[in-house]
């Protein structure tokens, strides 16, 4: 027996680090090979679909908290951080938020993301992280093994600390679960490399959070049927973006949509809400405040 004891048990039975009955994946033809990962690959939808309760339900405590006034902290090391950072840093463009209301905490710090420190991932959560959590707070740590002990420990101080807490996972194994109050255990089976969690795992992990900050955010208000009305236009591509909603929701000629985008300030639902309900600047966000952001209750 190895002298790495428990662990090497531990860690030799996980789901993500058995490996398939690819024996001969070298001897393959590129074109073989990505039959097989595309096989895989199907089963990820699957293992999604089964844990839809448990990702609207911590969707919803994703609203509750936002709604609050709190912060959603995502914690993660390697690929599951990089997730994390990847969520947090598109929700401001597509959804209006500031920067600060979700965020991504990545073992090893910001030079984590660019280059892997694979190190990082056994070093437990820094007092000055600690500091940052306050029990209005959601956090979602995320951990395609189960077992990172940068993500456990964050789970287990945000628990102390009185925070909820969603844990996100591809280990369905229930003794390698941490405490949390949703646990979203996505069983993908094993990677056809051994333990390259940035394949299955990482595809059902990203599927996962696109519904959590998605369907919360819906929840919230930032949107109006399919359109992301509380986009942010600072760029050629949003802004034609924002023009074409105003266009297509309130069926008036692009320029027209410009326009109001301009007076606006280039607030999609203002400009929206100037058009559909014939209101200045001024009386269009006062009507907004009153339906507490949502646009459909505006227009009522």
């Amino acid at each position: 027996m190895t002298s790495l004891g428990a662990p090497f048990k531990i860690y030799s039975r996980l789901p993500t680090e058995k490996a398939p009955s690819y024996s001969n994946l070298d001897k393959l033809k590129p074109l073989d090979i990505a039959r097989l990962m595309n096989k895989e690959d199907a089963k990820v939808v699957s293992a999604v679909k089964k844990q839809l309760r448990p990702i609207s339900k911590g969707a919803e405590m994703i609203r509750e908290c936002l709604a609050k006034d709190g912060r959603v902290f995502l914690f993660g090391a390697g690929t599951s951080g990089r997730l994390g950072v990847l969520e947090a840093a598109e929700c401001p463009p597509t959804f209006g938020t500031h920067p600060h209301l979700i965020q991504a905490v990545v073992a090893g710090g910001k030079n984590s993301v660019f280059a892997s420190r694979e190190g990082a991932e056994d070093i437990p959560i820094s007092p000055s992280i600690q500091k940052i959590l306050t029990p209005q707070d959601a956090v979602i740590g995320i951990a395609a093994s189960g077992l990172t002990p940068f993500t456990r420990s964050a789970l287990k101080f945000a628990k102390k600390r009185g925070c909820p807490t969603i844990f996100l996972t591809c280990n369905s194994q229930e003794a390698h679960k941490p405490s949390a109050d949703i646990v979203i255990a996505l069983d993908v089976g094993p990677e056809i490399i051994a333990g390259s969690t940035r394949l299955k795992a990482g595809t059902a992990t990203k599927l996962a959070l696109n519904m959590l900050t998605t369907i919360s955010m819906i929840g919230l208000g930032k949107t109006y049927g399919s359109w992301m009305v509380d986009l942010k236009p600072n760029s050629r591509k949003l802004k034609l973006r924002a023009v074409r909603i105003v266009s297509e929701i309130t069926q008036t000629p692009p320029d027209v949509s410009e326009e109001f985008l301009n007076k606006a300030r280039g607030n999609a639902k203002l400009a929206i809400l100037m058009i559909q309900k014939n209101l200045s600047l001024a009386q269009a966000r006062q009507k907004l405040a009153e339906a507490d952001g949502f646009l459909r209750r505006a227009l009522v």
